[in-house]
């Protein structure tokens, strides 16, 4: 589904705040942060201009500014709702869009030192909130030989990251996206083995937790899943009666975790056991408060 951003108030729609909000949850991995413009192709990395950048910053932590969103580390490009909104990409800003993204990376990098790879809009926002980043593009144009060779010469000054450490770092942030917090770092496990090449399975000690979805770039959890979802304490359902069907009717929710909004991936408990996960239809709100009408979906249950 395309999130439509034309205006500048798109800074205020709630899946965009949303967005903004949890990558407070999200940290760079490595010894610097390479900070690049968006594209209007998503995912960035199949649009030209980063095809060109990513052969000097493979290897690096890489976070895309974009406006409305504030900033995408790379490893969430594919992510819901980022990878399919629809917005100018002129690089002329207003300062309510400079202020909101640069609020948002400053809070990224942290102490981390940037390489800055932008210009017009971009580069303000780096130049108010960020203290002592390097700017590798000097002639305003990103792609330009010149920029890109700065850029190059630059990076050759730090590490490159391991694949093994990238490949966590992605699966255990868009976790810490989708779960609002830290501690969903428990969903992904070390030692899990991935499996699958576009829908990719999350398996652990023999056991399936769930598995990244292609289209989205979120996870849809099993029962395994579930029961570390529970032991975090969010996305839960409360109901009191025993599944006999894969939909939770509203009538049937006792309880629900007040953060819960339509799509989200959740457990269902009954007396404090997993019977359940699926995706929601309603609000924890509208399930609570609804007579008719689906609640959940259910994609595995407990089957007694």
């Amino acid at each position: 589904m395309k999130v439509l951003c034309v205006t500048e108030q798109s800074i205020h729609r709630p899946e965009v705040c949303r967005w903004r909000e949890r990558m407070r949850h999200l940290e760079p991995l490595g010894e610097v942060v390479v900070v690049l413009p968006c594209s209007m192709r998503k995912p960035y990395s199949q649009s030209k201009s980063h095809t060109i950048f990513m052969r000097a910053t493979k290897g690096y932590q890489e976070a895309i500014l974009t406006s409305p969103f504030g900033v995408c580390p790379r490893e969430m490009e594919r992510t819901y709702p980022i990878q399919s909104y629809d917005v100018s990409t002129t690089g002329d800003w207003s300062k309510e869009e400079i202020d909101v993204t640069g609020e948002c990376l400053k809070e990224y990098v942290k102490d981390l030192p940037v390489v800055a790879h932008v210009s017009g809009g971009y580069k303000e926002a780096c130049e108010q909130y960020l203290d002592g980043a390097v700017y590798t593009c000097s002639d305003g144009k990103t792609t330009s030989q010149e920029s890109m060779h700065n850029l190059r010469k630059t990076l050759k000054n730090y590490s490159k990251i391991r694949d093994k450490d990238k490949s966590l770092k992605k699966l255990r942030s868009i976790a810490r996206y989708q779960f609002d917090g830290r501690d969903a770092d428990l969903l992904i496990p070390d030692g899990s083995r991935i499996t699958g090449r576009f829908n990719r399975r999350i398996i652990h000690e023999g056991k399936q937790i769930g598995t990244l979805l292609y289209d989205t770039g979120l996870f849809s959890l099993n029962l395994e899943g579930g029961r570390i979802l529970k032991d975090l304490e969010r996305s839960w359902v409360e109901i009191d009666f025993d599944l006999k069907t894969n939909t939770l009717f509203a009538p049937g929710v006792m309880d629900a975790h007040p953060d819960i909004i339509p799509g989200d991936e959740v457990v269902i408990l009954k007396q404090g056991n997993v019977v359940g996960v699926g995706k929601t239809v309603l609000s924890s709100e509208e399930m609570k408060k609804a007579v008719k009408g689906v609640a959940v979906r259910i994609r595995h249950r407990v089957k007694n």
